[in-house]
């Protein structure tokens, strides 16, 4: 470990590290702007300057590796002489639009102008101006305040892995944009706004609508996907302004996507906030009392066995516990919370987890892809796929339609005749697996929510035993969920108990007259049309499909609006944070579960939040530590038999509208109208 002295002091860092950092890990502070640590270097704004002995010139601390015995000064006269000439320069051509600019309060120009910063310019000629771009309906450029730190292009290169920026022209007529005008058609390009240390990319729905010193903060969870994303929730007064990331290494590192960030203006639209009654065919407004009467009134008498529950994707885990106990102590067996009929075994943890973690993905040396398309089902999780590659020495297979996934993989064909072949050794991609020392698969929901979905749970596991994926301190078998609640819900034994019907039975009961009565926890993803005459209670908190067929609907609380626990695909207990309150009379999900069993007569055994989750903790040791990753005991799953050689199919087909905050916003409608028309059907090489 080298050792040098920075500003008079002597400090031994990691060999590879910059000045920069090692200044960093000295308590020292360096100004920056293209600069960022998951970013390649490129070393061209010379924010970072600082004297080294024996240097003929000042050298750019983010680009020099540090050195056996190197003197470096930070915060000489001449250090700051340097700083405020390249502030100058950058400030040349930029406008004094800081009133105006979206990025005002929070640019990191701003700051650094106030500390080397000049009160005049000593320039007197024409700033440039450059043209606006257009980059799609999510990222607003404005391309006149852009200083050429190439953050964005470097990102879109390297973790989005869609190179569609770059820099044209020389000198001042230099210009970053899209070499073709297009827009910007990464899942994550989002994330550019966050890196942009001026107001050159600012969010596009969020344009002069709010000032970051005018927000509330709240740190929470994303629900859009299985990921379980950490964000920072900015609302002002009763509404929802914007979504950003939070830093978490294990899970996110810092991104979201598109959809998580730019989703939110759904929640303020088509809001479920009052109680609903169907009466002479027409959904009415009513009172709590009201639709508790009707539903009290249905549910009198009636046999367990003829009443359902399904629970939704974005269910929190107290709202789950809370129906599937009032389902108990009416009886019935009938619960799922696999709304799109996944075969999943609640009885194995490891069946149903994201076993090497996230991170873990990292560790890995070989993966296979099984009817899923990461790019459009976690682009959080893809792009950590793509760093691995990038690392080198990672063979990717993909069983399942050709798509670019933004890094190179080898095809190994569409359907059930390839994983066969492969389980089976007869395929040479095996032979890749066997010899890699941490190989690594991954499933995807659409391949197990079809008709076979056992079969293929079954023989991924085969697969996964007869390379090596299941050893001392590695599992390298994963499930990829798209729901956020599928995994809190199989936890907690959200499913049919004894001879209970799952999600087809129920729509199947219900079509026959056998099911009489179905609870709809925020449930939309399923075929409303087949629940034929049954009595449906929607609770959820948009008039999504659902609410449409529901004969009462009962107001609940959006992600945003209550204090939820989640787990995520690979098991890590996770909550979020009410940022707003629900909209007029709605509630949150389980205390509304709550009042219903007092309604019914058979109030459930808790009154606050801190009991209920107390309970959940006595359900399943899951829920007890949070943040925490626990190792899932290997068992047997899924069940053995031929796989149906149909060609696999990702579970998302629309990225943009897959839930009922996406498909009631705005800005997802018009991604959607822009890249739907994309061309998928690029294929990857091999890696």
């Amino acid at each position: 470990m080298p050792k040098l002295t920075i500003d008079g002091i002597e400090v031994e860092v990691d060999a590879g590290l910059t000045v920069l950092q090692a200044c960093e890990h000295a308590g020292i502070e360096i100004p920056r702007f293209c600069y960022h640590e998951r970013l390649s270097i490129a070393g061209n704004c010379r924010m970072c300057l600082v004297e080294m002995e024996r240097a003929p010139k000042p050298v750019a601390s983010c680009a020099m590796p540090v050195a056996e015995g190197m003197v470096i000064k930070t915060n000489t006269p001449e250090v700051q002489k340097m700083r405020k000439g390249v502030m100058e320069f950058l400030l040349i051509n930029h406008p004094l639009d800081c009133p105006i600019c979206d990025q005002g309060g929070e640019c990191d120009l701003q700051d650094q102008a106030m500390g080397y910063g000049f009160d005049r310019s000593r320039y007197v000629e024409n700033k440039r101006a450059v043209k606006d771009k257009d980059f799609g309906p999510l990222i607003k450029p404005i391309m006149t305040r852009c200083i050429h730190c190439t953050r964005c292009i470097r990102f879109a290169t390297e973790i989005a892995g869609v190179p569609e920026l770059g820099a044209t022209g020389r000198g001042e007529n230099m210009e970053v944009g899209t070499y073709v005008e297009k827009a910007l058609s990464s899942e994550l390009s989002g994330n550019m706004i966050d890196l942009c240390p001026v107001g050159a990319l600012t969010s596009g729905p969020y344009a002069f609508t709010a000032r970051s010193w005018e927000l509330k903060k709240t740190e929470s969870v994303d629900v859009m996907d299985a990921l379980g994303c950490n964000i920072r929730v900015d609302s002002r007064g009763p509404e929802v302004m914007r979504i950003l990331p939070r830093l978490n290494e294990e899970v996110n590192e810092e991104w979201i996507s598109d959809k998580s960030r730019f989703a939110c203006d759904g929640l303020k639209r088509q809001r479920l906030d009052k109680p609903y009654v169907r009466r002479n065919g027409k959904l009415q407004e009513a009172t709590w009392d009201e639709a508790f009467a009707e539903i009290s009134e249905k549910l009198k008498d009636l046999p367990g066995d003829r009443i359902a529950a399904i629970a939704g994707d974005q269910a929190c885990a107290e709202s789950m516990i809370a129906l599937k106990d009032l389902m108990s102590v009416l009886g019935s067996p009938n619960t799922d919370c696999r709304q799109d009929g996944a075969a999943l075994d609640a009885g194995c943890r490891a069946g149903y987890l994201f076993n090497t973690t996230i991170a873990g993905i990292e560790d890995a040396d070989a993966c296979l892809l099984i009817g899923t398309n990461p790019r459009l089902e976690a682009p959080v999780l893809n792009a950590r796929l793509r760093k691995r590659w990038l690392m080198g020495n990672f063979p990717v297979g993909l069983i399942g339609p050709a798509t670019d996934l933004t890094y190179g993989y080898q095809h190994l064909g569409d359907g059930g005749e390839a994983l066969t072949a492969v389980a089976n050794g007869n395929h040479a991609f095996k032979e890749v697996l066997n010899k890699a020392e941490r190989p690594m698969l991954i499933v995807g929901s659409g391949a197990i929510a079809r008709p076979d979905g056992a079969m293929v749970l079954a023989t991924a596991r085969a697969i996964a035993e007869s390379s090596g994926m299941i050893d001392e301190g590695w599992n390298g078998f994963n499930v990829l969920h798209t729901a956020a609640a599928r995994v809190a819900g199989l936890d907690m034994g959200f499913v049919p108990g004894g001879s209970g019907r799952n999600v087809a039975g129920i729509l199947d009961g219900a079509s026959a007259g056998d099911i009489d009565v179905v609870y709809l926890l925020g449930a939309d993803e399923i075929d409303t049309s087949r629940l034929g005459n049954a009595f449906v209670i929607y609770q959820g908190h948009h008039g999504d499909a659902g609410a449409h067929r529901a004969d009462v609907v009962l107001p609940g609380a959006a992600y945003t609006e209550k204090n939820g626990t989640y787990i995520n695909t690979e098991g890590r207990l996770q909550r979020s944070q009410r940022a707003v309150f629900p909209p007029g009379d709605a509630r949150e999900d389980w205390s509304i579960v709550r009042a219903l069993s007092g309604v019914l007569g058979v109030p459930l055994p808790y009154d606050d939040l801190v009991a209920l989750r107390a309970h959940l903790k006595d359900v399943n040791a899951s829920f007890v530590a949070i943040d925490e990753i626990a190792a899932a005991e290997w068992g047997a799953f899924g069940a053995m038999g031929p796989v149906s050689a149909a060609s696999f199919a990702s579970s998302v087909l629309d990225f943009y509208m897959t839930d009922p905050i996406s498909r009631s916003s705005v800005t997802m409608a018009k991604c959607s109208d822009t890249f739907n028309g994309r061309a998928q059907g690029k294929t990857g090489t091999d890696g």
